[in-house]
């Protein structure tokens, strides 16, 4: 993506009316929110209830949740289903690799080295790569928005 034009669109979001983006925000963030209680929930029953392995368990969780979040998101937050599903599910895939790999820099650099505790790098690191991930999703995976 030609840098100018990710910057342009960031501007546009930027422009939207205070309603727009609040609603954007709250969708975007309650889908996260799901998603997280997908992951948990899945994990726990299949690793307590069904006794599968707990890395099996967790990837299953992890895959499942990613899957419910790229839907909720395509049909829901963004309402971007007149786009291509492939290309959209590649680059919802790459954004959301490049998020965790974002957060465990953060994470590793604000405790190894800046020394702060554990939880508060975590909790800088979510808030950044929530940022991050929302601004993306917005202009690059979703690219057309339409919330009204």
């Amino acid at each position: 993506m030609n840098l100018s034009i990710g910057l342009k669109k960031i501007e546009v979001l930027m422009d939207l009316d205070f309603l727009f983006f609040t609603r954007l925000i709250f969708r975007f963030a309650t889908v996260g929110l799901l998603g997280v209680g997908i992951n948990f929930g899945l994990t726990y029953f299949q690793k307590e209830n069904l006794k599968w392995n707990k890395y099996v368990a967790n990837l299953n969780g992890f895959l499942i949740a990613i899957c419910c979040n790229f839907l909720l998101n395509r049909f829901w937050t963004f309402n971007a289903q007149d786009q291509e599903v492939i290309p959209q599910i590649v680059r919802f895939c790459l954004i959301a690799a490049s998020g965790a790999l974002l957060n465990h820099y953060i994470v590793l650099m604000t405790h190894k080295y800046l020394k702060y505790n554990f939880y508060i790098s975590k909790v800088f690191a979510v808030g950044f790569v929530f940022i991050w991930n929302l601004i993306l999703h917005s202009t690059y995976t979703f690219k057309s928005i339409n919330i009204y």
